[in-house]
């Protein structure tokens, strides 16, 4: 079986439909129809292992291979009839499932269902796509696997969708954080802002390759959780945790900021935080209103950062990607910054190239590792730059995983180099708290390489200098 063509075939089949327009659209209508194909093999498997099983889902929705069933019979509905079965019949069934009486996987499909769509409109394209599926048997692992390989290929095209690029990190920042955290088993993981699922599935596959094979299949389910907002990105992070061997997926669609932040409790807290926090977003709802008055601000990428700090447990460690600007700034930003280095040592901050999530974000970024329960000592800084030659990342060359090589020799052996240095807290405390520190090695003295507040200056001379230009043409045409 051929895996990559059968992807490539339902791209090609679903780029034919008039009903799909862009990368999210195609991507959403993929993500529920393959949710339901994977659900239902896993569902069959299940039922071989326990003739008593009855799957959440009734029986003439179910997506099984027989005769005259509306997904897996290949000489089934393909027209205007699959539309409308799957417009007025399944989505609305499966939107208003019981939930009440039956197992957590009924409230997955309800919450999957309830915040998706159908766009296609050729019955004849649906049968070709679900026709393509079923030459996939999901409840076999080689199958699985493989196709969850191939799954991050279609998440990546994402970061090309417009805004729908924030839902996705590049797997090498997932892959390195991951590591230089390193979750271990027993611990409880938590992505408040999963998005796909990218962090989630990088802990799974390092907890399985740190495992022996007498243990691998015992990751405790419930210890890797994730928090979503939005529907789409939950339906994908969804499937690529059961695609993950997660048979029963911990994750819950909601705004974590609509809950306020004295609500968590003891048994919220957990052992291990991966994130990446939604930045340059704006809070919706009023939910600043939540956070206690000192710390209110519009900018929901901080109040994450105060949600992970409140979430850990003592000893608990972090790593995440934050902006620039929320290493800079006064106000509300500085007391953020300063709780977070007198409650948890911010031990290392690798500072990233500027066009890491190109083209959804070009926004400097940084990835943030501390631990809670300590205060902060010293900050080590190392500053990744892009390999030799290449301008920028773009969607055909994005940041690789080797590129982290380097950073992962000097982790455990840290000294001062040409792209790394060290501060003292006194320094940072002296400077108010500002983390947006230029590199001091004499090999980029002479660079032309700034801070934020410095680019911003730059920034206004320079629109300064155009102004005056302009002024003094006018006058001459004149």
């Amino acid at each position: 079986m051929n895996i990559p063509n059968i992807l490539k075939s339902i791209q090609n089949i679903m780029w034919q439909d008039i009903g799909l327009n862009g990368d999210a659209q195609r991507i959403e209508q993929l993500g529920w129809m393959l949710f339901l194909k994977v659900f239902s093999d896993k569902d069959r498997q299940r039922q071989l292992n326990d003739p008593n099983y009855n799957s959440d889902i009734p029986k003439d929705l179910q997506w099984i291979v027989e005769e005259g069933n509306w997904a897996g019979d290949e000489n089934g509905m393909n027209s205007d009839d699959l539309i409308e079965f799957i417009d007025k019949k399944l989505f609305p069934s499966l939107k208003n499932i019981n939930i009440e009486s039956t197992s957590p996987r009924a409230k997955i499909v309800k919450e999957v269902f309830d915040g998706n769509h159908n766009y296609m409109k050729s019955g004849l394209n649906v049968r070709k796509v679900l026709n393509k599926l079923n030459e996939i048997d999901f409840s076999v692992a080689k199958d699985r696997h493989a196709f969850g390989e191939l799954y991050e290929t279609i998440l990546k095209d994402l970061q090309s969708a417009g805004k729908s690029g924030e839902f996705y990190t590049p797997r090498a920042i997932t892959s390195f954080v991951t590591e230089m955290v390193s979750p271990q088993r027993g611990e409880k993981i938590l992505d408040p802002a999963c998005g796909t699922g990218g962090y989630l599935t990088s802990a799974i596959d390092y907890l399985k390759r740190n495992l022996s094979d007498d243990t691998i299949d015992k990751i405790n389910e419930d210890n890797i959780r994730g928090w979503e907002y939005k529907p789409l990105p939950y339906l994908l992070a969804t499937t690529n945790l059961i695609l993950h061997d997660i048979e029963v997926p911990n994750i819950t669609l909601g705004d974590v900021l609509s809950k306020p932040l004295d609500h968590y409790k003891k048994q919220d807290k957990v052992d291990v935080i991966l994130a990446n926090p939604p930045f340059g977003g704006i809070v919706a709802n009023n939910n600043e209103n939540n956070f206690p008055s000192k710390y209110r601000t519009k900018e929901s990428v901080d109040l994450f950062l105060l949600i992970i700090i409140n979430l850990l447990k003592d000893g608990g460690r972090a790593g995440l990607v934050l902006p620039d600007g929320s290493l800079t700034g006064d106000g509300v930003k500085q007391r953020i910054r300063q709780k977070l280095i007198e409650e948890c040592n911010l031990h290392t901050i690798i500072r990233l190239p500027n066009s890491v999530f190109q083209p959804y974000a070009s926004v400097s970024t940084n990835l943030l590792f501390f631990s809670k329960g300590a205060p902060t000592k010293e900050i080590w800084f190392y500053e990744l730059h892009l390999p030799e030659g290449q301008k920028a990342y773009n969607k055909t060359k994005p940041i690789q995983i080797e590129e982290f090589d380097e950073i992962k020799k000097w982790w455990d052996n840290r000294v001062n180099g040409d792209f790394s240095w060290k501060v003292d807290i006194n320094e940072i405390k002296n400077r108010n708290y500002d983390l947006d520190l230029k590199n001091p090695s004499y090999a980029f003295k002479n660079q032309n390489y700034y801070t934020s507040k410095e680019l911003i200056h730059e920034l206004e001379s320079s629109i300064a200098y155009s102004d005056k230009i302009i002024l003094e043409l006018k006058k001459f045409i004149k």
